[in-house]
């Protein structure tokens, strides 16, 4: 081959490994994390929100924004007004508890939020934790599952006290009851509600409350038990956040078991003691 046919050669593939350079050192800079997370040794898209396999439709609440996202491993109703779900739903398998040392994955956007979910640097020297909805140690059956909780639709900006504390006594016992049950359905979200403090470029709201509510099927009788926490730390018994299903409905404005009976729905969701729930 002639030089003169060698040197524009030349240079064409040299500007072409610096395209790939420059791509690849931008994702490696910024961290980014591909929602088509590598499962078996081929690509699964975990980020579309058609219904998944382990979602089960039938104690999916109603959503207040008609923007229901589908997981590998939850369901969530996201709010753009506030910028973050105003409920997350999964079921919580007693064989699913498991602890798995797996290595922490980046916060990233779901692409699965038509209208974006809020970027994670408006947590950024906020104050607040990356608080999430799901938890990661609730997922840790598999990369996967455990992954996808560490996308923003996932999160709610917590003080870290809080978070740390009288949250994840209630995370942990949600864990505890999984594997005593057999298994737990749980929804759980912030009190998203007009006049709240905001956090960073796209005004993420802080909610002043969080609840979770926690459905159990096992030995053949439904049961319900919901709490309802003050957005700070306690030292107060779980017991004593108990509420009632129908009281976060008026807060929120949210049906959440409108796959039950009527008749059924109405008793479970009135019920605001612990005592047919133990806390042992």
């Amino acid at each position: 081959m002639k030089r003169n046919k060698i040197y524009p050669l030349l240079v064409l593939l040299i500007g072409a490994a610096f395209i790939v350079y420059e791509k690849y050192g931008e994702n490696q800079s910024t961290n980014t994390y591909d929602p088509q997370v590598e499962i078996h040794g081929t690509k699964k898209q975990t980020t579309d929100s058609k219904p998944k396999p382990l979602t089960n439709n039938y104690y999916l609440p109603n959503s207040t924004t008609g923007q229901i996202v589908h997981h590998e491993g939850y369901s969530l109703s996201y709010n753009e007004d506030f910028e973050q779900a105003e409920w997350v739903a999964y079921e919580l398998k007693k064989n699913q508890v498991v602890y798995t040392d797996f290595k922490r994955p980046y916060f990233e956007q779901d692409d699965a939020v038509k209208t974006e979910s809020a970027h994670w640097r408006n947590y950024k020297k906020s104050g607040y934790d990356r608080g999430h909805l799901c938890p990661a140690a609730d997922r840790k059956y598999s990369k996967a599952a455990f992954t996808e909780t560490f996308l923003t639709s996932n999160i709610s900006p917590q003080k870290h006290a809080f978070n740390a504390g009288v949250w994840n006594r209630l995370e942990q016992k949600v864990r505890y009851w999984a594997k005593k049950y057999d298994g737990v359905y749980v929804v759980t979200g912030g009190i998203l509600e007009n006049g709240l403090k905001a956090i960073g470029n796209e005004d993420v709201a802080v909610p002043n409350y969080f609840y979770k509510i926690l459905l159990d099927n096992s030995g053949g009788t439904t049961k319900v038990i919901a709490f309802l926490i003050p957005h700070k730390d306690s030292n107060k018994p779980l017991y004593e956040f108990v509420v009632s299903v129908d009281e976060i409905e008026k807060r929120t404005g949210i049906d959440f078991f409108p796959g039950l009976e009527d008749a059924k729905e109405n008793k479970l969701e009135a019920m605001n003691t612990y005592k047919q729930w133990s806390f042992r």
